[in-house]
């Protein structure tokens, strides 16, 4: 991979298809052609008795570059530092320059139209002489150390499209003169040191739609012509010293803009009043104003927005309640009031139209009353904060049935009564600390019990109160009650217990006589053995090999607790007698196979082990045609929980991505080749992490064991989901291809943190990434987690990101196998350490085939 360049030279709808030819010959203009006849043909004589070749090593095709724009490229290598020698094929004579040769330029004509040079560690500065490149269209230098100023002659340059240099260390003001360009489209000169105010003249080209200077040190105000520009769509101004207030001119000078999507103005010091104006901005997606001193009440015309998804007012001084207007915000994701000063309850019925919330965060406030109990009807909820306000009564019981809730937090509010048993489980105490009236989330908090009331004729019979005497009689009578009740439970278990073992002996199957035999429970059942069960249950137990022992009646005697559904039935996380746990898959009915055919199939699949595959451990056949799958339980759940339900202080580094990349890579590889399963149902829901976070692909083969029509739904939710890929809405037919789609896209929720099941602008998730990639602002596509070690992982980055892309290549015959992905990605990041497992040996490692060749893509 190090021979490989980690920049995008050329992109398409998919990257790294292959681009046009260059055998288009450019002539120089008539009045140039006799000045330069000598200067040509000097050149080729010179390389005639040099024997120079080529940089490309491809044969020259007859394209010169012209004399300016020569010299202006000397002069640019000459003002920058190249410790890594990226720019060895510049050489002196100009051979090359605009056939291929010289890295990162691209020409037209003879005449230089693209400088894109991004992460190759270049220091120094850009020359002023850049002004001389009349025909350049874009300039790209991002991820680099260039420092210095922003030439102002980059002004004079009238065809240029697109500026991209953010993540160096440029320093000065912001050149004017940029405002002359007039075909200018992107500038983004983020992450840099800039200072000064931002000029008013910024934004005179017309076709200038995107913006960001974020993350400098810029002040003063926003002009006023960038709240008028009828051509900008994203306007990240973040992370600033800008200060004032927020202009309240956002209509297009008097016409309606329909233009904005994304608007970031968190993190600087504006004050005043959040403008009204901002309702007109109707194709607005995300709105940032958090982290500034806004004061004031939320305007009610923010309730137009109605595409809003992202709407962030945290760490201000807004005061007031949610205006009603709110009811139009159906398309919201996100919504973030943190620690403001807004007050009066939470409205139940504005909470209740906001179904595609995943995030509400109203810490730190003023509110009062009780806790919506419509918040429990919103299912995609994933993060719930209300801390730190003045909320009252009990926890809604409508909380526990929200299946994606991750992160709750009422602590520090006047609530009182018993948490929800299934909350109280789930969380851990630090989340109800503050409500002294709270009870039942621990065990220092148990909830008291009910006295029981005096009979109406005790007071008339004895005429007095209880004394101490009385009360600690009837207790400890209650107790002996208690007690002998439980005897009794315990000796009727005994007797069942007794009569199942003796039925066993009687002859009825092996199972439950070998378990006997074996005595103690840590010796685990050889695979396939038999349990007939018996008593009321009937039905029978088949057991694998595996850590823990169970009988029939231990199994359905189980406490359960859903953990999700889905098109093949519901699971369950099954705390045994013993405390042993297990998660148990009861397949819908009337979906499975036949008795026999259920039965070859499952025993086959009980036999798969493999580290990164989740093990069947036995299998339960009901009297009544119940069908149960018994796995191993991994604590940390799935994928997608671990990387889309977390916490902001719950950072996934690199090393732990692409372990997990790796081991679901080694997964498929082994159903492929070893086990000649498709999954057909790839997605994060159904990679597993054990406790050391390596990855166990679940429900493989389970389609061996359905109706086609159960089949057929499983791929049109995967479809819905946004890991189908586009040939199976003809085929209807997985195979070893559309298995390496659904690992693509889980690699690159590994790379963007972003779920496929939401839409990016109408979008799926690999279209969404390539379109950033082709419009050249490769780092928005990733986790911001992961930039912050880009100058370390880069290369790693950019590598991984073009394998998932070639991954999600619309024809499949573009695809690799897996075996070809896993070969790749331990070339990206080899392992120090061979991963082991606690099922076979170790992970299989690709084959020698031949390294993907990403050049011809």
């Amino acid at each position: 991979m190090g021979d490989q360049d980690p920049s995008f030279p050329s992109f398409e709808p998919y990257p790294f298809q292959r681009g046009a030819g260059r055998g288009i010959i450019s002539y120089t203009p008539l009045r140039l052609r006799c000045s330069k006849r000598f200067f040509i043909f000097a050149q080729l004589f010179l390389l005639l008795i040099s024997g120079i070749q080529p940089a490309s090593g491809q044969d020259w095709d007859g394209i010169i570059i012209t004399a300016a724009d020569f010299q202006a490229l000397q002069a640019f290598k000459q003002e920058l530092v190249d410790p890594k020698g990226f720019l060895k094929s510049w050489n002196d004579s100009g051979f090359g320059a605009c056939s291929g040769g010289w890295l990162g330029i691209k020409c037209a004509q003879g005449q230089v139209i693209v400088i894109q040079l991004p992460w190759r560690g270049l220091g120094g500065r850009i020359t002023e002489r850049i002004g001389q490149f009349q025909s350049l269209r874009k300039l790209s230098l991002h991820d680099n150390v260039i420092g210095g100023s922003i030439p102002s002659t980059l002004g004079l340059i009238p065809n240029l499209r697109g500026l991209q240099l953010f993540n160096n260390r440029f320093s000065g003001s912001i050149p004017a003169s940029l405002g002359l360009c007039p075909l200018l489209q992107t500038l983004d000169l983020s992450n840099n040191s800039f200072s000064g105010t931002i000029p008013t003249s910024l934004v005179n080209p017309t076709k200038l739609y995107r913006l960001n200077l974020s993350h400098n040190s810029l002040s003063g105000s926003i002009p006023t012509s960038l709240t008028q520009s009828p051509s900008l769509i994203f306007l990240h101004l973040q992370y600033n010293n800008l200060s004032g207030s927020i202009p309240d001119t956002w209509d297009g000078n008097g016409k309606r803009l329909f233009q904005i999507q994304s608007l970031t103005l968190d993190h600087n010091n504006f004050s005043g009043s959040i403008p009204d104006s901002l309702g007109n901005l109707n194709e607005l997606v995300e709105l940032s104003l958090g982290h500034n001193h806004l004061t004031g009440v939320i305007p009610s015309h923010i309730g137009s927005l109605s595409r809003l998804t992202t709407l962030d007012l945290s760490y201000n001084a807004i005061n007031g309640s949610l205006p009603d207007t709110f009811f139009n915000l159906s398309s919201l994701v996100v919504l973030n009031l943190e620690r403001n000063q807004l007050d009066n309850q939470i409205p139940a019925g504005i909470i209740n139209k906001l179904q595609k919330l995943s995030i509400l965060n109203l810490r730190s406030n003023h509110f009062s009353g009780d806790i919506p109990v419509t918040i429990g009807n919103i299912s995609a909820l994933r993060q719930l904060d209300l801390a730190h306000n003045n909320l009252s009564g009990e926890i809604p019981a409508s909380l526990d049935n929200l299946p994606n809730l991750s992160a709750l937090n009422v602590s520090y509010n006047n609530l009182s009564g018993p948490v929800p048993t299934h909350l109280a489980r789930k969380f851990n105490s630090s989340v109800f600390v503050g409500n002294l009236q709270l009870c039942g989330y621990s065990a220092s908090t148990p909830c008291p019990i009910s006295p029981v009331s005096p009979s109406p004729e005790t007071p008339k019979k004895r005429g007095r109160k209880l004394s101490t005497k009385d009360i600690i009689l009837i207790a400890g009578g209650a107790l002996l009650i208690i007690l002998f009740l439980l005897c009794c439970i315990l000796l009727c278990c005994l007797i069942r217990k007794r009569s199942a073992a003796k039925a066993g002996k009687d002859g009825q199957a092996t199972s439950r006589a070998v378990t006997a035999a074996r005595g103690e429970k840590g010796v685990p059942p050889t695979a396939g053995e038999v349990e007939a069960a018996g008593g009321d249950t009937g039905g029978k137990l088949v057991h694998f090999d595996g850590p823990i022992v169970f009988t029939a009646d231990d199994l359905l005697c189980a406490t359960a607790e859903i953990m999700g559904k889905s098109t093949y039935g519901t699971v369950y996380k099954a705390t045994l007698e013993d405390g042993d746990q297990v998660a148990v898959k009861r397949l819908r009915e009337k979906i499975t196979r036949g008795q026999k055919e259920f039965e070859n199939e499952v025993n086959i699949l009980g036999k798969i082990r493999h580290p990164n595959l989740l093990a069947l451990r036995a299998y339960y056949m009901g009297p009544k045609g119940e069908k149960l799958l018994v796995f191993d339980y991994m604590p940390k759940g799935s994928l997608a929980t671990f990387l889309h339900a977390r916490g902001p202080d719950t950072p996934i580094d690199w090393a732990t991505r692409m372990r997990i990349a790796k081991g679901t890579a080694r997964g498929l590889l082994f159903l492929h080749t070893n086990a000649n399963i498709i999954h057909g149902n790839l997605t994060s829901s159904n990679v597993l992490l054990d406790d050391n976070t390596n990855a166990k692909i679940a429900d493989y083969g389970l389609s061996r064991l359905m109706t086609a029509a159960a089949n057929a739904n499983v791929i049109a939710t995967a479809g819905a989901l946004g890991y189908r890929a586009p040939e199976l809405s003809k085929l209807k037919k997985a195979n070893t291809k559309t298995d390496v789609y659904g690992l693509g896209v889980i690699i690159l929720e590994l790379l963007t943190g972003k779920s496929p099941g939401e839409a990016m602008n109408g979008v799926d998730l690999p279209q969404w990434v390539a379109s950033i990639v082709k419009e050249e602002w490769t780092n928005e596509v990733f986790d911001l987690e992961l930039m912050r070690d880009a100058s370390v992982i880069g290369d790693e980055l950019l590598n991984t990101l073009k394998l998932a892309l070639h991954c999600v290549d619309p024809s499949p015959s573009a695809r690799p196998e897996v075996q070809q992905v896993l070969q790749q990605l331990e070339e990206i990041r080899p392992e120090t350490a061979t991963t082991s497992g606690d099922d076979g040996a170790a992970a299989p490692s690709a084959s020698d085939d031949k390294i993907l060749d990403f050049s011809s893509k």
